[in-house]
């Protein structure tokens, strides 16, 4: 399937303003873009990229004073299958873990395993290994909190997600990764685009959206605790220890947000030759 994706995003501020985007398609997805993707800034200023450790593209760019709008319109070529399921699929043990997966284990900005350890093996310490044990977490993540874009802040950690039970998709990942690092599952964060061409109705407004990925045998999972179930179309942008490694932009002063508009798409009419 070929999707067109996009996004219109406006900032405003009183003083110039130097920022850090995660706003284009993750370097693992270039073999699949069938049209460039091309940031646009207006007015128009000095931008350049450079690849993370995370293999994240991440764009630098200052606003100037007043104000910046950022504009990217894309079309991507994806198998549109749904999100693997390997019920089989083994843990690995800590000594055969790879050194550079090793990572994820650690407590991190958002996800503090310190904190819900001894709940965690409290409550999935009986849970076979493996499949079973990230869908368990998941499970409970699922059923823990309820879905509400009124109680997004950028401070929220697992720990206050878990006690205050209500959050938006990147509150879900970050819970249900930490209890899987505290069940010694490598676990991280992601974001990107995920459209509901998938679904038999609307979730409503377009969003970016964020899920999880799990290390099982030797390879990475994607799981979602936020719709607990495979979804198709996801477009990845950023990964990393949680929403401080991929967060979508970074501002190095005071700015507000004044326009955020996503779109995700079919692409029913061939942009991609036109």
């Amino acid at each position: 399937m070929l999707i067109r994706a996009g996004y219109d995003i406006a900032f405003t501020c009183e003083q110039s303003v130097p920022m850090l985007a995660h706003l284009s398609v993750h370097s693992s997805r270039n073999k699949d873009l069938r049209t460039p993707q091309r940031l646009f800034t207006m007015p128009d200023v000095p931008i350049y990229d450079y690849v993370d450790s995370f293999g994240n593209i991440c764009t630098r760019l200052t606003i100037p004073t007043g104000g910046l709008t950022l504009s990217c319109g894309f079309v991507i070529e994806d198998d549109f299958d749904p999100d693997p399921v390997e019920p089989e699929a083994s843990q690995s043990a800590i000594e055969a873990l790879p050194d550079d997966v090793m990572l994820y284990l650690l407590a991190s900005r958002y996800c503090e395993t310190d904190r819900l350890s001894e709940m965690a093996w409290d409550l999935f310490g009986s849970t076979p290994p493996g499949w079973a044990l990230v869908q368990a977490i998941v499970d409970f993540v699922h059923r823990h909190i309820r879905f509400d874009y009124m109680k997004a802040r950028s401070t929220k950690t697992a720990w206050d997600v878990f006690e205050e039970r209500e959050g938006v998709c990147r509150d879900f990942a970050h819970l249900a990764i930490t209890l899987c690092r505290c069940m010694n599952l490598p676990a991280r964060y992601c974001t990107g685009y995920l459209g509901d061409m998938d679904l038999l109705k609307p979730l409503g407004d377009m969003d970016f959206s964020a899920w999880f990925e799990v290390w099982l045998g030797d390879r990475w999972y994607v799981f979602d605790a936020r719709h607990n179930r495979p979804r198709s179309g996801r477009i990845l942008m950023a990964r990393g220890r949680d929403a401080a490694d991929a967060a979508l932009t970074m501002t190095f002063g005071p700015v507000t947000l004044s326009r955020f508009d996503i779109y995700t798409d079919e692409d029913r009419l061939g942009l991609a030759s036109s």
